[in-house]
């Protein structure tokens, strides 16, 4: 991994990141979470953000065909 790989593992995206980078709503992202099957925000005071590793690795899953 180069420099520009770990320092783009660590972003942190919040809620209409997510939502342009896998074409869902709100209320979709939420479902997926309440389920197991989507990364989780952390939480900074009152803002959701989600590491944008995670959220990758959740695309690469599902266009490989695993979870939704």
């Amino acid at each position: 991994m180069n420099t520009s790989d770990s320092t783009r593992s660590l972003k942190l995206l919040r809620l209409p990141a997510v939502m342009d980078r896998v074409g869902l709503r709100r209320t979709s992202i939420y479902k997926l979470i309440s389920a197991g099957t989507f990364p989780a925000p952390k939480k900074i005071g009152r803002a959701s953000l989600w590491v944008e590793y995670e959220v990758d690795q959740w695309i690469h899953q599902f266009l490989a065909g695993g979870d939704e």
